[in-house]
Parts: structure tokens; sequence; C-alpha cells
């Protein structure tokens, strides 16, 4: 039941007591009643206005959406292309074997055994790579420097 409704139930109901109008409580019961239908019919108003806005922004969004693809080729089913700002010196870019998608991988999310998740499809990826800690950086470095 909508709040103008329950208005209208209301006022009905004050009709049916037969609640005199000229006395005092009648007169706040009827200003009571006339407050509630004022207010009904701007809730109202505001839902329809809320609800147009929701429409013209979903439209804003869909528009701006073909703006960004058309400046910036941007493609949300894209996880990665060449001039990327992700990628930099901590990542690898690859093709996923089972969906197909070029995708770039942070050597912090690949794990001991060399495995890590595709971010588009979940498949497991392994890589036959060799991880060096800061410690064995840091020996290999002294050792050059000798």
């Amino acid at each position: 039941m909508s709040v103008s409704e329950k208005v209208a139930y209301l006022k009905g109901l004050m009709e049916g007591l037969d609640i005199d109008t000229d006395k005092m409580e009648g007169k706040l019961f009827t200003a009571i009643i006339d407050a509630l239908g004022e207010i009904a019919d701007e809730l109202d108003d505001l839902g329809a206005d809320v609800d147009e806005l929701n429409d013209y922004i979903e439209e804003v969004d869909e528009d701006l959406g073909d703006v960004e693809e058309f400046v910036y080729d941007f493609d949300d089913d894209e996880c990665c292309d060449d001039e990327c700002d992700c990628c930099d010196d901590d990542c690898i870019e690859v093709t996923c074997p089972a969906c197909g998608e070029d995708i770039c991988i942070d050597f912090d999310e690949i794990d001991e055994d060399g495995r890590v998740e595709c971010p588009c499809c979940g498949e497991t990826l392994e890589f036959d790579i060799e991880i060096e800690d800061e410690d064995d950086a840091d020996d290999e470095e002294a050792d050059d420097e000798d």
C-alpha cells in the first residue's frame, strides 16, 4: 500500500468515525490528514523525479561507455593491452591457453610452484620460471662486486 493510499484510508476512517470537524479534536485530525496528504503528494513527485534521473543517468553512462570505446579504444573484456599502465618490470604478459586472452601476470601473484590463476577464465596456468628471493639477489650482487 502506497503512502497516498494510507492517507486516503485514514481520511476515510476519520469520516467513518463521524468526528465533528467543528470541535478542536476534529480540526486537529483534519489538519494532520491534510498535511499527510501533501507529504504523500510530494513523495510521489520525488519518486517520479528519481525514476527520471535514474533513466537519464543510465543513458549518460551508456553514452560515456561509447565515448570511452571510441576515444581510448577501451574494451571491458580485455584484461590488458600493449600500452597498459599496469604492466611494468614486475609483470609478464602471456596469452592464456584456455581462453586465449592476453593477460598481465604480476610476479608476486605466482606461487612457489610457478602456478597462477587466469583472471579472465580461472584456469590454473603453470610457469617454468625461477623467482629469486631478495636475499639471493643481494648475495649475487655481492659476488659480482668481488
